[in-house]
This record gives structure tokens, sequence and C-alpha cells, in this order.
């Protein structure tokens, strides 16, 4: 009987989540090892070769890891409950003139749903993944937190974990770089693990092509949004797109338009399938409402408002926000500082410091004056 307990990890065949797992392991847990099979890329017409988390070449390898530390391994196909909801909420939302996630929706609807449940089956007090962010428990709250490694922390795409799946829930490497990672790698003589090449692209759409994707997914889409018009923020008509959904906010090449001047995607109007265009500074934005909030450190946010952090996407440094509840399920946020290209569909996560106040989806974002005479040290 292991003196820690019995952790479920979830092992895509990668150096992080298999160091996560070997090092739960030297710590004294009793591991087992989990690899979520969530798509088959060729089910989806495409023709680059299956590669990342659910090729059979990542499948093998953790299961290798597995056998060469002396622990079980499964392999847990998914596949129609990940169809079901993530791939029909990413066409869907295109479809809608938005820009989704489905990166953050999967981690926290599917992958640790489906962790849970066959930890449960398994007798596993705790799941564990290799995500680089950290978690504890505070004034009753489970809060996840940057990484230490702030060049590779995933805090972001963690915002949606509930309560009750944090409480369960291990980070080994919050406490870790991607260096200390690759260099325990290396002495413990896993080179594959090091030398292999890591994929930053959406698992069903290997080769980066969504809108291909979308043509794929749904019959006949292309004859049904054809033909719309590209239009400036002044009304005027420039040309024609190919359709709504094949263009995102901030989208600047590959339009086809030529006006002697840099233009971008900044809005999207699905009723009247037209795409407006602008100049950098109509991207800008001071304000936005997010929904279907997920929060993480406090139970609501506190009476009057809070300043915070925000992100409006993976990559984004973070602009200093006004944060407000204004209906159980929806915040506003007005910005110190205008923010480029906030797109409706994206996740947006609220910091304060290191810890993730919570987060959820962006509904729309507008320009308004802020009227608090706050300060916040983004240096904080």
């Amino acid at each position: 009987m292991s003196k820690h307990g019995r952790v479920l990890v979830a092992m895509s065949g990668g150096i992080d989540s298999s160091l996560a797992a070997v090092l739960l392991h030297e710590q004294g847990y009793e591991v087992i090892g989990m690899t979520m099979k969530t798509w088959d890329y060729a089910s989806s017409g495409g023709t680059k070769k299956e590669t990342g988390c659910c090729s059979l070449d990542s499948i093998n390898d953790a299961r290798a890891i597995a056998v060469n530390l002396g622990f079980p391994h499964y392999i847990l196909d998914i596949r129609s409950e990940f169809g079901d909801y993530v791939i029909d909420h990413f066409t869907g939302e295109y479809l809608e003139g938005r820009t989704p996630n489905p990166c953050v929706l999967c981690n926290t609807h599917i992958k640790w749903d489906s962790l849970l449940r066959r930890a449960d089956n398994l007798g596993c007090e705790f799941i564990a993944t290799g995500h680089y962010a950290k978690i504890r428990e505070e004034n009753g709250r489970h809060i996840i937190s940057k990484g230490v490694d702030l060049t590779k922390d995933q805090s972001y795409v963690l915002w949606g974990v509930s309560q009750e799946s944090l409480s369960r829930t291990i980070l080994p490497l919050g406490n870790l770089t991607k260096s200390a990672i690759r260099e325990m790698a290396k002495e413990k003589g896993f080179y594959d693990l090091v030398n292999k090449s890591e994929s930053y692209e959406i698992c069903f759409v290997p080769d980066n092509d969504y809108r291909g994707f979308l043509k794929r997914r749904v019959d006949g889409l292309e004859e049904k949004v054809k033909g719309g018009n590209f239009v400036l923020e002044n009304g005027k008509v420039v040309g024609k797109h190919e359709g709504y959904p094949f263009y995102t906010i901030g989208q600047r090449k590959g339009l086809g338009i030529a006006l002697g001047y840099p233009v971008f995607v900044t809005e999207i109007r699905k009723e009247t399938n037209e795409v407006i265009l602008g100049t950098e500074e109509y991207l800008k934005r001071t304000a936005m409402t997010v929904g279907k909030l997920n929060l993480q450190k406090y139970a609501s946010i506190p009476e009057g408002g809070i300043e915070t952090i925000t992100k409006v996407r993976y990559k984004d440094a973070g602009t200093a926000a006004f944060v407000k509840q204004i209906e159980a399920d929806k915040i506003e946020a007005n910005f110190y500082e205008s923010v480029s290209a906030i797109a409706p569909g994206q996740a947006a996560v609220f910091y304060e410091g290191d810890d993730v106040v919570g987060g959820g989806w962006i509904l729309k974002s507008f320009n308004t004056e802020v009227k608090q005479d706050l300060s916040l040290s983004l240096a904080e």
C-alpha cells in the first residue's frame, strides 16, 4: 500500500506528463497511467500524418514509461464524448461568428471529468497532469496559480476546473522549470522524450487549417456563407469575402483586400454575413463582458469589484482591469489601457498576483470610460 495514496496520471506520451508520473512514482504514490484517445484525425478527412497526443506513437511512448517503472497503464477512448462536446462546440462557435478555444474546453469539461470517473472506478484518490501550474487550498477554496516557469505557465487553460475536481488534483510540475524537467529526463535515460518535438496545434486540426476542417465538417458550408461583404468601419463595401466563419478578430493576412494600408478584421456579423474591417486602432477596446463563469479564489467577486490582471488569450501578458460581477454568471471588466483584438468566444482569465481569481468566455467587447480612480502595479 502506498504511503501517499493512489493517483491516476494523464499521460499524453510527452515529456511533461511522463515526468509528472515519474516524480509521483518516486515520491511514493501508487501510480496508474492513463492515455486518452480523443481524436482520430483520419476521420476528419485530413491528409497530414497523425501526430501529438492521440497518435499510436504517443500511446506507445506513455506505455513504455509505465512498463519501465512497473506501474499499470490504460488507454481510454473518449472520442465519442470529445467529438460530441468539444468539436461540436468548435464548429458551432465559428458558425455563430465567434472564435472558440477548444483546448480550454477539453481540459475543463472532458479530460478532468473523464479522469475523475475512471479514478473512482480504479480506486484512485487523486488525478494528476503535467501542466505547469500550482494548486493550493486557502480559506476553504482550491486555487490555481502560475507555475514558477512563467515561459511555460499553463494556469490560463485551467480556469474552468471545478472546486471538486481541484480538491483531488495534483500538479507535480508547478514548482519546476522546463529546463529542469529536461535535465531530469536525461538523467533517467529518457532521451526519446528529450528529443521529442512538441505540438501546439489543436489535436483534431493538426494541419492548422481550421477553415478546411469546417468545410469538411459542415455539409454545404461554403455555399451557405459565401458572397458576403467586406465592410469598412464607415460602412463602405470594399469587396466580397469567402464566408464569415472563415475569419477571426484581429486577422490581417489572407483577406485578399488591397486598400493601400493595413486593415484587420474588427467585427464579424453573422446575421448579415458581413466581415468588418478597420485599421489597427479600431481593434482596441476598453471593456468587455464575460459569461459562463468559474471562480476559484472566491465564491463570488467581492462586492464593489476588484482589480485584476486580465488575460484575453493564452499568450496575452495581461492588462490591468477593474472587474465587477454584474450578474450571477457574468462579469464586466474595464481596462486601464485599451486591449487589442478581444475576440468573443475566447477565454478571459482574471489574476490577483499569481492566483487565478477565475475566468469565463468573452461575450462582447466595447469602449467605455473607466470611472474608477484606482491603480495597479503590473510588476506585482
